[in-house]
Protein backbone atom coordinates (compact mmCIF):
# COMPACT_ATOMS: atom_id res chain seq x y z
CA UNK A 1 0.00 0.00 0.00
CA UNK A 2 2.69 2.60 0.82
CA UNK A 3 4.07 1.61 -2.46
CA UNK A 4 1.01 2.57 -4.09
CA UNK A 5 0.56 5.95 -2.00
CA UNK A 6 4.24 6.53 -2.69
CA UNK A 7 3.59 6.39 -6.42
CA UNK A 8 0.54 8.09 -6.76
CA UNK A 9 1.67 11.23 -4.50
CA UNK A 10 4.36 11.02 -7.10
CA UNK A 11 2.29 10.83 -10.31
CA UNK A 12 0.19 14.02 -8.59
CA UNK A 13 3.04 15.70 -8.07
CA UNK A 14 4.26 15.45 -11.55
CA UNK A 15 1.15 17.08 -12.40
CA UNK A 16 1.85 19.82 -10.52
CA UNK A 17 -0.34 19.17 -7.24
CA UNK A 18 0.15 17.90 -3.75
CA UNK A 19 -1.80 15.24 -2.07
CA UNK A 20 -3.51 17.25 0.47
CA UNK A 21 -6.71 14.90 0.12
CA UNK A 22 -6.84 11.46 1.99
CA UNK A 23 -5.78 8.96 -0.56
CA UNK A 24 -7.91 5.66 1.62
CA UNK A 25 -10.46 4.61 -1.05
CA UNK A 26 -10.09 1.31 -2.39
CA UNK A 27 -10.69 0.74 -6.41
CA UNK A 28 -14.04 -0.91 -5.57
CA UNK A 29 -15.31 2.36 -3.72
CA UNK A 30 -13.86 4.54 -6.89
CA UNK A 31 -16.28 2.43 -9.06
CA UNK A 32 -19.05 2.49 -6.70
CA UNK A 33 -19.19 6.09 -6.48
CA UNK A 34 -20.35 6.20 -10.41
CA UNK A 35 -22.61 3.26 -10.42
CA UNK A 36 -24.02 5.37 -7.46
CA UNK A 37 -24.58 8.14 -9.40
CA UNK A 38 -25.71 6.69 -12.60
CA UNK A 39 -28.29 4.77 -10.06
CA UNK A 40 -30.52 2.70 -12.22
CA UNK A 41 -32.51 2.82 -8.91
CA UNK A 42 -32.84 7.13 -9.26
CA UNK A 43 -33.32 7.39 -13.30
CA UNK A 44 -34.73 4.77 -14.45
CA UNK A 45 -37.77 5.87 -12.14
CA UNK A 46 -37.73 9.09 -11.75
CA UNK A 47 -37.59 9.43 -15.58
CA UNK A 48 -39.35 6.81 -17.14
CA UNK A 49 -42.36 9.20 -18.35
CA UNK A 50 -39.68 11.10 -20.27
CA UNK A 51 -39.31 8.26 -22.89
CA UNK A 52 -42.54 6.66 -21.97
CA UNK A 53 -44.75 10.41 -23.33
CA UNK A 54 -42.01 10.62 -26.14
CA UNK A 55 -41.58 6.91 -28.34
CA UNK A 56 -43.32 4.96 -25.84
CA UNK A 57 -42.06 1.38 -25.00
CA UNK A 58 -39.88 1.75 -28.59
CA UNK A 59 -38.08 4.69 -26.94
CA UNK A 60 -37.26 2.54 -24.13
CA UNK A 61 -36.41 -1.03 -24.97
CA UNK A 62 -34.19 -0.13 -28.16
CA UNK A 63 -33.25 3.00 -27.50
CA UNK A 64 -31.40 2.54 -23.67
CA UNK A 65 -29.22 -0.08 -25.48
CA UNK A 66 -28.85 2.24 -28.62
CA UNK A 67 -27.66 4.93 -26.68
CA UNK A 68 -26.07 3.17 -23.81
CA UNK A 69 -23.26 2.09 -26.47
CA UNK A 70 -22.57 5.34 -27.44
CA UNK A 71 -22.17 6.08 -23.94
CA UNK A 72 -20.01 3.53 -23.41
CA UNK A 73 -17.51 4.28 -25.95
CA UNK A 74 -17.10 7.49 -24.38
CA UNK A 75 -16.51 6.05 -21.09
CA UNK A 76 -14.02 4.06 -22.82
CA UNK A 77 -11.99 7.18 -23.99
CA UNK A 78 -12.50 8.99 -20.68
CA UNK A 79 -11.23 6.06 -18.67
CA UNK A 80 -7.87 6.48 -21.21
CA UNK A 81 -7.87 10.14 -19.98
CA UNK A 82 -7.99 9.82 -16.54
CA UNK A 83 -5.42 6.69 -16.48
CA UNK A 84 -2.80 9.14 -17.89
CA UNK A 85 -4.26 12.55 -15.54
CA UNK A 86 -5.89 10.80 -12.38
CA UNK A 87 -6.57 14.11 -11.11
CA UNK A 88 -9.76 15.44 -9.08
CA UNK A 89 -10.33 17.99 -11.79
CA UNK A 90 -10.91 15.86 -14.40
CA UNK A 91 -12.80 16.55 -17.34
CA UNK A 92 -12.20 20.64 -16.97
CA UNK A 93 -8.42 19.34 -16.28
CA UNK A 94 -7.85 17.01 -19.76
CA UNK A 95 -9.61 20.01 -21.86
CA UNK A 96 -6.74 22.43 -20.41
CA UNK A 97 -3.76 19.89 -21.25
CA UNK A 98 -4.40 19.01 -24.58
CA UNK A 99 -6.30 21.92 -25.67
CA UNK A 100 -6.27 25.78 -24.15
CA UNK A 101 -6.74 26.85 -20.42
CA UNK A 102 -9.53 28.88 -21.92
CA UNK A 103 -11.08 25.54 -23.00
CA UNK A 104 -10.68 24.05 -19.70
CA UNK A 105 -12.10 27.10 -17.87
CA UNK A 106 -15.27 27.17 -19.94
CA UNK A 107 -15.90 23.30 -19.53
CA UNK A 108 -14.62 23.95 -15.96
CA UNK A 109 -17.82 25.94 -15.40
CA UNK A 110 -20.41 23.78 -17.47
CA UNK A 111 -18.89 20.52 -15.34
CA UNK A 112 -19.94 22.53 -12.05
CA UNK A 113 -22.91 23.73 -13.02
CA UNK A 114 -23.69 20.71 -14.33
CA UNK A 115 -22.52 18.87 -11.37
CA UNK A 116 -24.81 21.17 -8.96
CA UNK A 117 -27.76 20.47 -10.92
CA UNK A 118 -27.09 16.97 -10.64
CA UNK A 119 -27.55 17.03 -6.63
CA UNK A 120 -30.53 19.09 -6.67
CA UNK A 121 -32.45 16.88 -9.01
CA UNK A 122 -31.22 13.53 -7.48
CA UNK A 123 -32.31 15.00 -4.03
CA UNK A 124 -35.36 16.76 -5.35
CA UNK A 125 -36.44 13.36 -6.97
CA UNK A 126 -35.94 11.58 -4.13
CA UNK A 127 -37.83 14.15 -1.78
CA UNK A 128 -40.45 13.70 -4.53
CA UNK A 129 -40.65 9.44 -4.37
CA UNK A 130 -40.25 9.91 -0.52
CA UNK A 131 -43.67 12.16 -0.64
CA UNK A 132 -45.42 9.42 -2.97
CA UNK A 133 -44.13 6.61 -0.57
CA UNK A 134 -45.75 8.51 2.14
CA UNK A 135 -48.93 8.84 0.39
CA UNK A 136 -48.63 4.84 -0.29
CA UNK A 137 -47.88 4.16 3.55
CA UNK A 138 -51.00 6.94 4.80
CA UNK A 139 -54.44 7.19 2.86
CA UNK A 140 -55.59 10.83 2.65
CA UNK A 141 -51.94 11.69 2.54
CA UNK A 142 -51.55 15.36 0.97
CA UNK A 143 -48.28 16.66 0.63
CA UNK A 144 -47.93 19.40 -0.97
CA UNK A 145 -44.96 20.99 -3.45
CA UNK A 146 -43.94 23.19 -0.11
CA UNK A 147 -43.27 19.54 2.12
CA UNK A 148 -41.78 18.28 -1.03
CA UNK A 149 -39.40 20.84 -0.71
CA UNK A 150 -38.80 20.68 2.56
CA UNK A 151 -38.20 16.91 2.63
CA UNK A 152 -35.70 18.19 -0.06
CA UNK A 153 -33.81 20.10 1.98
CA UNK A 154 -33.90 17.74 5.14
CA UNK A 155 -32.18 15.31 2.05
CA UNK A 156 -29.55 17.57 1.15
CA UNK A 157 -28.25 18.83 4.52
CA UNK A 158 -27.96 15.04 5.59
CA UNK A 159 -26.05 14.17 2.04
CA UNK A 160 -24.08 17.49 3.24
CA UNK A 161 -23.13 16.20 6.74
CA UNK A 162 -22.20 12.86 5.98
CA UNK A 163 -19.78 14.05 3.17
CA UNK A 164 -18.33 16.85 6.26
CA UNK A 165 -18.04 14.61 9.05
CA UNK A 166 -17.71 10.87 8.01
CA UNK A 167 -14.91 10.89 4.68
CA UNK A 168 -14.22 7.21 5.43
CA UNK A 169 -18.33 6.84 6.12
CA UNK A 170 -18.69 8.18 2.82
CA UNK A 171 -16.69 5.26 1.34
CA UNK A 172 -18.23 2.26 3.11
CA UNK A 173 -21.51 3.91 2.21
CA UNK A 174 -20.67 4.12 -1.81
CA UNK A 175 -19.84 0.20 -1.41
CA UNK A 176 -22.96 -0.57 0.67
CA UNK A 177 -25.08 1.47 -1.89
CA UNK A 178 -23.28 -1.18 -5.10
CA UNK A 179 -25.43 -4.03 -3.20
CA UNK A 180 -28.17 -2.14 -2.17
CA UNK A 181 -28.73 -1.52 -6.52
CA UNK A 182 -28.03 -4.82 -7.42
CA UNK A 183 -29.83 -6.64 -4.77
CA UNK A 184 -32.74 -4.05 -4.94
CA UNK A 185 -32.82 -4.38 -8.90
CA UNK A 186 -32.76 -7.92 -9.03
CA UNK A 187 -35.89 -7.61 -6.36
CA UNK A 188 -37.40 -5.37 -7.75
CA UNK A 189 -37.49 -7.31 -11.03
CA UNK A 190 -38.55 -10.96 -9.34
CA UNK A 191 -41.36 -8.97 -8.62
CA UNK A 192 -42.47 -7.60 -11.39
CA UNK A 193 -42.44 -10.89 -12.79
CA UNK A 194 -44.94 -12.63 -10.39
CA UNK A 195 -46.36 -10.05 -9.12
CA UNK A 196 -48.81 -8.71 -11.52
CA UNK A 197 -51.77 -10.95 -13.08
CA UNK A 198 -50.66 -10.34 -16.38
CA UNK A 199 -48.19 -9.29 -18.50
CA UNK A 200 -47.65 -7.48 -21.98
CA UNK A 201 -46.35 -9.23 -24.67
CA UNK A 202 -43.10 -8.74 -27.01
CA UNK A 203 -44.52 -6.83 -29.60
CA UNK A 204 -45.66 -4.52 -27.13
CA UNK A 205 -42.52 -4.06 -25.72
CA UNK A 206 -40.50 -3.72 -28.77
CA UNK A 207 -42.74 -2.03 -31.71
CA UNK A 208 -45.30 0.14 -29.48
CA UNK A 209 -45.30 3.58 -30.05
CA UNK A 210 -46.42 6.28 -27.99
CA UNK A 211 -46.57 10.06 -29.02
CA UNK A 212 -47.96 12.37 -26.03
CA UNK A 213 -45.69 14.77 -26.83
CA UNK A 214 -47.69 17.19 -28.44
CA UNK A 215 -45.87 17.00 -31.97
CA UNK A 216 -47.73 15.47 -35.08
CA UNK A 217 -46.91 11.97 -35.56
CA UNK A 218 -45.19 13.22 -38.82
CA UNK A 219 -42.25 14.42 -36.26
CA UNK A 220 -41.65 10.55 -34.39
CA UNK A 221 -38.74 9.35 -35.88
CA UNK A 222 -37.20 12.60 -36.21
CA UNK A 223 -37.47 14.79 -33.20
CA UNK A 224 -40.67 13.02 -30.74
CA UNK A 225 -37.87 9.33 -30.27
CA UNK A 226 -34.58 11.31 -30.07
CA UNK A 227 -36.34 13.37 -26.44
CA UNK A 228 -37.32 9.99 -25.15
CA UNK A 229 -34.02 9.12 -25.34
CA UNK A 230 -32.85 11.83 -22.67
CA UNK A 231 -34.13 8.75 -20.29
CA UNK A 232 -31.14 7.11 -21.34
CA UNK A 233 -28.76 10.03 -21.46
CA UNK A 234 -30.13 11.53 -18.26
CA UNK A 235 -29.41 8.42 -16.14
CA UNK A 236 -26.44 7.26 -17.34
CA UNK A 237 -24.11 10.25 -16.44
CA UNK A 238 -21.90 11.22 -13.46
CA UNK A 239 -18.76 8.96 -14.02
CA UNK A 240 -16.50 11.91 -14.63
CA UNK A 241 -16.96 11.18 -10.98
CA UNK A 242 -14.04 8.38 -10.82
CA UNK A 243 -12.39 11.25 -12.04
CA UNK A 244 -12.76 13.56 -9.16
CA UNK A 245 -11.83 11.14 -6.91
CA UNK A 246 -8.98 9.88 -8.12
CA UNK A 247 -6.67 11.61 -6.02
CA UNK A 248 -8.02 9.76 -2.77
CA UNK A 249 -7.91 6.32 -4.44
CA UNK A 250 -4.81 4.02 -4.00
CA UNK A 251 -3.24 3.06 -7.70
CA UNK A 252 -5.57 5.68 -9.31
CA UNK A 253 -4.07 5.21 -13.02
CA UNK A 254 -5.58 2.09 -12.96
CA UNK A 255 -8.36 1.58 -10.81
CA UNK A 256 -10.36 4.85 -11.75
CA UNK A 257 -10.05 3.76 -15.29
CA UNK A 258 -11.35 0.20 -14.63
CA UNK A 259 -14.08 2.22 -12.20
CA UNK A 260 -15.49 4.86 -15.14
CA UNK A 261 -16.14 2.35 -17.76
CA UNK A 262 -17.48 -0.89 -15.71
CA UNK A 263 -19.78 1.76 -13.96
CA UNK A 264 -21.47 2.23 -17.80
CA UNK A 265 -21.34 -1.07 -18.81
CA UNK A 266 -23.11 -2.69 -15.65
CA UNK A 267 -25.51 0.42 -15.10
CA UNK A 268 -26.53 -0.39 -19.24
CA UNK A 269 -27.07 -3.96 -18.62
CA UNK A 270 -29.18 -3.84 -15.38
CA UNK A 271 -31.26 -0.71 -16.75
CA UNK A 272 -32.12 -2.47 -19.72
CA UNK A 273 -33.48 -5.36 -17.34
CA UNK A 274 -34.78 -3.28 -15.30
CA UNK A 275 -36.86 -1.04 -17.60
CA UNK A 276 -37.79 -4.29 -19.56
CA UNK A 277 -39.67 -5.15 -16.36
CA UNK A 278 -41.54 -2.13 -16.28
CA UNK A 279 -42.38 -2.45 -19.46
CA UNK A 280 -43.68 -6.04 -19.31
CA UNK A 281 -45.97 -5.05 -16.40
CA UNK A 282 -47.66 -1.66 -18.00
CA UNK A 283 -50.81 -3.32 -18.85
CA UNK A 284 -52.40 -0.49 -18.12
CA UNK A 285 -51.76 1.64 -20.82
CA UNK A 286 -54.10 3.96 -20.16
CA UNK A 287 -53.72 4.48 -17.01
CA UNK A 288 -50.03 5.13 -17.32
CA UNK A 289 -50.89 7.97 -19.88
CA UNK A 290 -53.75 9.51 -17.58
CA UNK A 291 -50.77 9.77 -15.26
CA UNK A 292 -48.13 11.49 -17.74
CA UNK A 293 -46.14 8.43 -18.23
CA UNK A 294 -45.36 7.74 -14.29
CA UNK A 295 -43.74 4.76 -13.25
CA UNK A 296 -45.38 5.09 -10.27
CA UNK A 297 -48.73 4.63 -11.84
CA UNK A 298 -47.28 0.89 -13.26
CA UNK A 299 -46.82 -0.61 -9.86
CA UNK A 300 -49.89 0.85 -8.57
CA UNK A 301 -52.08 -0.65 -11.34
CA UNK A 302 -50.00 -4.14 -11.89
CA UNK A 303 -49.26 -4.85 -8.22
CA UNK A 304 -50.82 -4.99 -4.87
CA UNK A 305 -50.14 -2.13 -2.55
CA UNK A 306 -48.04 -4.26 -0.50
CA UNK A 307 -45.56 -4.57 -3.52
CA UNK A 308 -45.76 -1.43 -4.65
CA UNK A 309 -44.83 -0.09 -1.35
CA UNK A 310 -41.91 -2.44 -1.45
CA UNK A 311 -40.36 -1.09 -4.86
CA UNK A 312 -41.32 2.81 -4.34
CA UNK A 313 -39.36 2.11 -1.14
CA UNK A 314 -36.10 -0.02 -2.52
CA UNK A 315 -35.87 2.93 -5.05
CA UNK A 316 -36.12 6.29 -2.41
CA UNK A 317 -33.19 4.53 -0.62
CA UNK A 318 -30.86 4.10 -3.80
CA UNK A 319 -31.93 7.56 -4.93
CA UNK A 320 -30.47 8.28 -1.31
CA UNK A 321 -27.60 6.68 -2.17
CA UNK A 322 -27.14 8.54 -5.45
CA UNK A 323 -27.63 11.97 -3.79
CA UNK A 324 -25.02 11.56 -1.42
CA UNK A 325 -22.61 10.53 -3.99
CA UNK A 326 -23.30 13.20 -6.39
CA UNK A 327 -22.13 15.63 -3.21
CA UNK A 328 -19.31 13.88 -3.53
CA UNK A 329 -18.32 14.25 -6.64
CA UNK A 330 -19.46 18.16 -6.95
CA UNK A 331 -17.60 19.08 -3.95
CA UNK A 332 -14.19 17.55 -5.42
CA UNK A 333 -14.77 18.95 -8.47
CA UNK A 334 -15.15 22.52 -7.18
CA UNK A 335 -12.08 21.76 -4.63
CA UNK A 336 -9.59 21.53 -7.71
CA UNK A 337 -11.20 23.82 -10.23
CA UNK A 338 -10.63 26.56 -6.89
CA UNK A 339 -7.19 25.04 -6.66
CA UNK A 340 -6.24 26.20 -10.20
CA UNK A 341 -8.46 29.92 -9.89
CA UNK A 342 -10.97 28.85 -11.68
CA UNK A 343 -13.93 30.19 -9.46
CA UNK A 344 -14.79 33.67 -7.47
CA UNK A 345 -13.12 33.30 -4.00
CA UNK A 346 -10.92 30.15 -4.53
CA UNK A 347 -8.70 30.26 -1.66
CA UNK A 348 -12.12 29.17 0.32
CA UNK A 349 -13.37 26.33 -1.57
CA UNK A 350 -9.97 25.02 -1.57
CA UNK A 351 -9.31 24.54 1.63
CA UNK A 352 -9.36 21.09 3.02
CA UNK A 353 -9.93 20.48 7.16
CA UNK A 354 -8.17 18.82 10.16
CA UNK A 355 -9.14 15.34 8.22
CA UNK A 356 -8.47 16.56 4.84
CA UNK A 357 -12.12 17.05 3.23
CA UNK A 358 -13.10 19.77 1.59
CA UNK A 359 -15.95 20.98 3.92
CA UNK A 360 -16.31 24.92 2.05
CA UNK A 361 -17.09 23.11 -1.34
CA UNK A 362 -19.12 21.31 -0.21
CA UNK A 363 -21.21 23.67 1.80
CA UNK A 364 -21.27 25.90 -1.46
CA UNK A 365 -21.86 23.60 -3.65
CA UNK A 366 -25.25 22.22 -1.76
CA UNK A 367 -26.17 25.49 -0.91
CA UNK A 368 -26.24 26.51 -4.88
CA UNK A 369 -28.25 23.46 -5.11
CA UNK A 370 -30.61 24.72 -3.03
CA UNK A 371 -30.94 28.01 -4.74
CA UNK A 372 -31.19 26.17 -7.82
CA UNK A 373 -34.25 24.39 -6.66
CA UNK A 374 -36.12 26.97 -4.99
CA UNK A 375 -38.64 27.50 -8.34
CA UNK A 376 -40.00 24.00 -7.44
CA UNK A 377 -41.81 26.09 -4.95
CA UNK A 378 -44.16 27.55 -7.81
CA UNK A 379 -47.46 25.18 -8.79
CA UNK A 380 -47.72 24.77 -12.42
CA UNK A 381 -51.38 25.45 -13.44
CA UNK A 382 -51.40 21.64 -14.82
CA UNK A 383 -49.54 20.21 -12.55
CA UNK A 384 -46.75 19.41 -14.07
CA UNK A 385 -43.00 19.71 -11.85
CA UNK A 386 -41.81 22.74 -14.39
CA UNK A 387 -39.26 23.29 -11.91
CA UNK A 388 -37.72 19.44 -11.77
CA UNK A 389 -37.28 19.33 -15.41
CA UNK A 390 -35.71 22.64 -15.51
CA UNK A 391 -33.41 21.52 -12.78
CA UNK A 392 -33.12 18.39 -15.29
CA UNK A 393 -32.49 20.63 -18.22
CA UNK A 394 -29.67 22.36 -16.81
CA UNK A 395 -27.89 19.25 -16.04
CA UNK A 396 -28.33 17.55 -19.77
CA UNK A 397 -27.01 20.91 -20.86
CA UNK A 398 -23.82 20.87 -18.75
CA UNK A 399 -21.08 17.74 -18.64
CA UNK A 400 -23.62 15.21 -18.20
CA UNK A 401 -34.17 12.99 -12.00
CA UNK A 402 -40.07 13.04 -11.04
Amino acid sequence: MATHLDDDAKRLAELGYTQELERSWSGFSNFAISFSIISILAGCFTTFGQAWNNGGPVAISWGWPFISAFILIIGFCMSELVSAYPTAGGIYWWAATMGRPVHGWFTGWLNLIGLIAVTASVDYGAATFLNVLLGMLHKGWDGGLSFVFLLFLIIIALHALINIYGHHLVAILQNVSVWWHVFGVALIVLILIFGPDSHQSLSFVFTERINNSGFSNGAYWFYVLPLGFLLTQYTITGFDACAHVSEETRGAAMSAAKGLWRSIAYSAIGGWILLLSFLFAATDVKGINGAAGSVTAIFTSALSPALAKIVVAVSVIGQFYCGMSCVTSMSRMTYAFSRDRGIPGSRLWSKVNKNRTPVNAIIMGTIAAVVLTLPALYKSPTGTPVAFYAVVSVRLGGPRRE
